[in-house]
């Protein structure tokens, strides 16, 4: 029986899921593959995150993927960024719409800023699709850099984390 995926705060289960996100597919949209050592540099960045948070993505206790919240100053105001990927096994279940809006709700509760913002590729179809089914608002194209030095079509996403 599958239970309601969960969110854990970032750990050492993280630097596993980190190399097996770490493939052409999971990251045509995001630069490409890293080295192993850019891979360990992310995951110390996650666990030393103070301002915002990563998120191990459980499902029956079992890391499916990730998400999580951090700071970005965008167009002149201070937001709150987020990204996703769940693994290619757990995929095609919803789960990354679930854990983008338990994200949120953390977001909401934990955070300061107001709104929550994700800049999928434009050429990123799945990624667009799970944006629209959390309820962003699509607010256009953007120009948008990730990861640095590497510039991308984006579409710009937004969520209020505030009534």
């Amino acid at each position: 029986m599958t239970t309601s995926p969960t969110l854990a705060p970032w750990s050492e289960p993280g630097l596993d899921l980190l190399h097996r996100q770490n493939t052409p597919e999971l990251t045509e949209h995001l630069g490409g593959v890293e080295s192993a050592e850019q891979v360990r540099r992310r995951h110390e960045r996650y666990l030393a995150m103070t301002d915002g948070q990563m998120f191990l993505l459980l499902l029956d206790g079992e890391v499916a993927g990730s998400v999580g919240y951090w700071p970005h100053a965008w167009q002149g105001q201070d937001v709150y960024e987020t990204g996703y990927a769940v693994l290619p096994e757990y995929q095609g279940r919803g789960l990354a719409v679930r854990a983008l809006l338990l994200c949120a709700q953390r977001a909401q509760r934990e955070g300061v800023l107001p709104w929550l913002h994700a800049f999928p590729s434009v050429r990123h179809e799945a990624s667009n699709a799970v944006c629209r089914k959390a309820g962003f608002e699509l607010l256009g194209e953007v120009a948008f850099e990730y990861p640095p030095g590497h510039h991308i079509r984006s579409n710009n996403w937004r969520l209020a984390l505030t009534s």
